[in-house]
């Protein structure tokens, strides 16, 4: 059901940027997040580590010239550090949850839209499409909620 929820994450987000014009956080992110909604820290998580790394974006293109593909790049690599920080450093061992961010390169994919388009919209429209995606999922699987 991985793939079937990625799918229908991508096709979703193609949809609303083709009719609405804004974009969940990049076309693969809603379906990753679908995969996550049972585990609300780890999205809180990845949200967190976006919105760190767009006021690092922000704070750095007052002092450089960032622009284009290496805003994009640098949203990548500065979410993806992110990660492994939260990956390597924060752990829950009492509680047994992950405190990890979800995938490699989400949270900077959601950072980088959050730069284009905005913080409260682009969060809008991931959670929204994520919730699509899942409850999509969940009447394709039969119900099933951990899919």
């Amino acid at each position: 059901m991985t793939e079937i929820t990625i799918g229908l994450g991508i096709a979703l987000s193609l949809i609303l940027s083709e009719t609405l014009g804004v974009t969940a956080g990049g076309i693969i992110v809603p379906g990753y997040i679908a995969l996550y909604l049972h585990q609300p820290l780890q999205i809180a998580i990845t949200f967190t580590v976006a919105l760190l790394v767009v006021g690092l974006i922000k704070l750095l293109s007052r002092f450089m010239f960032i622009y284009g593909k290496r805003r994009m790049v640098l949203a990548l690599i500065m979410g993806f550090l992110g990660g492994y920080i939260t990956r390597n450093f924060l752990y829950s061992p009492i509680d047994n949850y992950s405190m990890a961010v979800i995938g490699n390169i989400i949270p900077g994919l959601i950072a980088s839209w959050m730069d284009r388009q905005g913080i409260i919209r682009t969060i809008s429209v991931v959670i929204v499409t994520a919730v699509i995606v899942k409850l999509t999922v969940m009447l394709i699987s039969g119900g099933v909620l951990d899919v």
